[in-house]
């Protein structure tokens, strides 16, 4: 579990696949991996997101899984071949069923008091979700008090504002929309913004 997150401390953007349908996501991690973006999340409520898995992987990539709300799905995800799992609140029974199998649980919170009671649930790392909303000021600050706290910061972070997550202290950052649009980004301009905030990331 260490080397995954270790991983995710590496590649530092988590870039996040959210679609009716997992049809189209092996395009478009083709053109996150040519912009340098080696890291995705496909998220449960993208009808296939499981099956998306292994194919994802087969292109070289870390694929994890998001938007897992009940234990079940922790396990399906486990069994598909996630190497993360990411909840996007506190759920109980997930850390357990990912424990049995090495899969880190990176799990969602917003306040010191979620993110405290999410590693002592046994999550290894914490999404700070809508890190958007609260801006890169308050990691730091919650990060002053509590430094052990390992955190993925994620909803309404732009291509712009990523890097200044993680100077704040985020072990990565997961961008969706902004990185990969809604389905209507051609390939080359998906890989033009991967190579956009790798470079900026690069600063961090």
């Amino acid at each position: 579990m260490t080397d995954t997150l270790d991983g995710l401390a590496g590649n530092r953007i988590v870039a996040v696949l959210r679609a009716a349908d997992a049809s189209g996501f092996a395009a478009t991690a083709r053109a996150l991996a040519a912009g340098g973006i080696a890291c995705v999340e496909v998220t449960m409520t993208s009808h296939g997101a499981l099956d998306s898995v292994a194919a994802l992987q087969a292109e070289g990539l870390t694929v994890g899984v998001g938007s897992v709300t009940t234990p079940g799905q922790a396990a399906d995800a486990c069994a598909a071949g996630a190497s993360f799992v990411v909840t996007p609140t506190l759920i109980e029974g997930v850390v357990d069923r990912c424990a049995s199998k090495d899969v880190p649980v990176i799990m969602g919170s917003l306040t010191p008091f979620e993110m405290l009671a999410a590693m002592e649930a046994g999550a290894s790392a914490v999404k700070v979700f809508p890190a958007g909303a609260v801006g890169a000021g308050y990691l730091r600050q919650v990060l002053g008090p509590l430094p052990h706290l390992r955190i993925m910061a994620t909803g309404g972070i732009t291509v712009g504002t990523a890097v200044e997550f993680l100077r704040a202290g985020a072990l990565a950052v997961g961008l969706g929309v902004p990185l990969v649009g809604i389905g209507d980004l051609p390939p080359e301009e998906i890989t033009a913004r991967a190579r956009e905030i790798v470079r900026s990331c690069a600063k961090a």
